[in-house]
């Protein structure tokens, strides 16, 4: 949801939906779900200079159920993120 808030930040709903060509409740029901599909978190990323991959990994393990795997996963992905900003 940070990446989804910061697109918003920069431009409104109605504009991210004609750019990306949403439909125009996606990311209305993206907020209400309280996780973006890994496709649209890479079109986000990409077109506000994020690395497109990272977020879609991380859209990805926020859309699944909760699980050890799931929180095993988190913390690596925290974990190298947190290595890659240090850097």
């Amino acid at each position: 949801m940070d990446l989804l808030n910061k697109a918003l930040s920069l431009h409104p709903a109605p504009y991210w939906h004609d750019r990306l060509n949403l439909n125009r409740n996606a990311l209305h029901n993206a907020r209400q779900r309280g996780h973006i599909s890994p496709a649209i978190a890479g079109a986000l990323a990409e077109e506000i200079g994020e690395d497109p991959r990272e977020w879609i990994v991380i859209a990805a393990l926020e859309s699944e159920r909760d699980s050890s795997c799931k929180d095993r996963m988190v913390k690596r992905i925290i974990h190298s993120v947190s290595a890659a900003v240090r850097s």
